[in-house]
């Protein structure tokens, strides 16, 4: 069945299930759905408790681990009980198309030209930029690995690395590894051979190597020394030094950016709440309050300027950071990601 075949047939299936999610869901209060940890933590004081109360709507938040098929079985099912969900952003882009999510009304949120370019879709407004780095412990650790390549260094850094479960990231930090240049990772990973070597490189790290599927899961892993290195969401790392008195240490080069975004789930009974959430979230005087709890990069075009100074050096939109950064690149995602994750998984149960 080709793509398009079968997100006809999903949204099919999505228009079906709306009527009785809206039936299902009369009354309930407003749910956000977000990743849990920290970063969480971060939004409840930063959104969630101000949005509630200034506007005295009820509101549930709960997280979630990512996954385009949590999206569709929540619809399909036919009782969806989520209104806002932060995604990622090849979920923006698939499940647009799918009919998943809701269309915005730019003009409610000051209109597209108030955000960076990439965080302005149909369905969905960046809500945070942010980087997986490469982190270690500092203090177990006095000459740290500066690149991905040193990550494949078990000799030089004997023990365990954690990496994201599932293919996405993997890949590209494999070829950067491997020597690809930043330029040309995405060049190579679009060829059988490119795909082939970024395996290749994986294996030979293999029997060192553990995972994880939650951000909160790498500063965990380094505090216990259950990894001597992980790939991570640099939020979570620097929120672990701030709150736990940590001395992880984070390096910038190769790290990959990207922007997550807010969603409305198709059919939800609370829109218009839930639009009057994302514009709250979404006000740079309310963005600004973001990064000193927690340093990931905002997305309105305003908000960047009104926060404090001492933060900017750690956040992703740092053009020293950027500089060194490679972006994720969405569209190859979502032509890939399902047979990648299918290779992946077999790869992986090997």
């Amino acid at each position: 069945m080709s793509i398009r075949t079968l997100n006809a047939a999903l949204a099919v299936g999505v228009a079906l299930a709306v009527g009785s999610t809206a039936a299902y869901a009369q009354g309930r209060p407003l749910s956000v759905i977000s990743w849990g940890g920290a970063y969480q933590d971060a939004q409840k004081e930063v959104y969630f408790k101000p949005f509630m109360e200034k506007t005295k709507i009820k509101m549930v938040d709960e997280s979630w681990d990512g996954g385009i098929g949590v999206l569709r079985a929540k619809l399909q099912g036919g009782a969806n009980n989520w209104d806002v969900v932060q995604v990622e952003s090849e979920e923006l882009l698939l499940g647009c198309e799918e009919g998943l999510f809701e269309k915005l009304d730019w003009a409610k949120l000051g209109g597209r030209d108030k955000f960076l370019k990439d965080a302005v879709h149909d369905c969905g407004v960046g809500s945070i930029v942010y980087n997986f780095v490469l982190a270690y412990d500092g203090d177990k650790i006095k000459d740290g690995p500066k690149s991905w390549k040193d990550f494949w260094d078990v000799k030089k850094y004997p023990g365990k690395r954690a990496l994201r479960k599932g293919p996405k990231t993997n890949l590209e930090i494999a070829l950067l590894a491997d020597g690809v240049a930043p330029a040309d990772v995405y060049k190579t990973l679009s060829t059988p051979a490119g795909v082939d070597r970024a395996f290749n490189k994986l294996s030979q790290l293999k029997p060192h190597l553990i995972w994880w599927e939650k951000g909160s899961q790498p500063p965990q892993m380094l505090a216990s020394g259950e990894a001597v290195m992980v790939s991570a969401y640099n939020g979570r790392i620097a929120a672990a030094n701030k709150t736990d008195k940590k001395n992880f240490k984070m390096s910038w080069n190769g790290s990959l950016y990207t922007i997550d975004s807010w969603v409305i789930m198709k059919g939800s009974p609370n829109k218009a709440a839930a639009e009057q959430f994302i514009a709250f979230a979404s006000d740079p005087q309310n963005q600004k309050n973001l990064p000193p709890k927690i340093p990931y990069g905002i997305t309105h075009v305003a908000a960047t300027a009104l926060v404090d100074k001492a933060v900017l050096p750690d956040l992703p939109t740092n053009p020293a950071n950027l500089k060194v950064s490679l972006y994720l690149n969405d569209k190859f995602w979502l032509e890939n990601l399902d047979k990648l994750n299918q290779r992946f998984n077999a790869w992986l149960a090997k």
